[in-house]
């Protein structure tokens, strides 16, 4: 059966993120190095963060929040009077970085526009992740946009629905083994997993073996894996 709708990721499938995340970590460990070694510093802010995730969500906010947590945690009493404003400095760059598509993406983006609607797929702050889409140019090669909280195999039931298509007649594809291929093979579609060099631990589990599930060196390959489904 032919692909009628392809879904994206966003972060770090079109354009670069984490590389901004892992300068906000090597700040945070800058400033608390008087206190804690680094391994230390991020394993902290890593616990934090899936503490914090029902709460604060994803994004660069719920980051911030995190890292200041972070700080005050390992550092109590003596946490430097200084140390609060530069973690909201650092996280105010996280919410202002310049967008950098990664290789190929526009000349992959008219490749897949020629075989079906694209949607594009990503979680997050709405506020962040709106100017990110605006700032990367590529807003009017999608047939839709969904900026959701999480995503979970009913999240891509209701996008499939929406679009009026069958599960098996969906892909999606992205960075992320947990929220980007699992999901979507759970609700029936297929899934392609685009490697990234930098990879979010919350984010990174097993690959399925599932005769719907590809792993693909760049988003370039995805164009020709659709043509081998239909």
């Amino acid at each position: 059966m032919p692909i009628r709708l392809i879904c994206l990721d966003a972060d770090d499938t079109l354009w670069h993120n984490m590389r901004h995340f892992e300068l906000a970590e090597k700040a945070l460990e800058r400033m608390l190095a008087p206190f804690a070694e680094g391994p230390a510093v991020r394993d902290r802010l890593n616990a934090i963060e899936t503490r914090n995730l029902p709460v604060y969500g994803y994004g660069a906010k719920g980051f911030t929040l995190s890292m200041i947590e972070a700080a005050i945690e390992i550092c109590g009493d003596a946490l430097p009077p200084d140390a609060i404003p530069e973690i909201l400095a650092a996280g105010r760059q996280l919410l202002a970085h310049p967008v950098e598509l990664l290789p190929g993406i526009e000349e992959t983006l008219e490749a897949l526009a020629e075989r079906a609607p694209i949607v594009l797929v990503t979680k997050g702050d709405l506020l962040h992740q709106e100017s990110k889409l605006a700032a990367s140019g590529l807003g009017d090669r999608f047939s839709g946009i969904e900026i959701v909280s999480d995503k979970k195999p009913e999240t891509f039931t209701r996008i499939f629905a929406a679009h009026g298509v069958s599960p098996e007649q969906a892909v999606m594809a992205g960075d992320s083994m947990r929220s980007d291929v699992l999901p979507a093979l759970s609700a029936g579609a297929w899934a392609a997993f685009v490697p990234h060099d930098l990879v979010w631990s919350h984010e990174a589990t097993d690959a399925p073996e599932h005769p719907r599930f590809r792993c693909i060196a760049s988003l370039a390959e995805l164009p020709g894996w659709i043509d081998q489904i239909g």
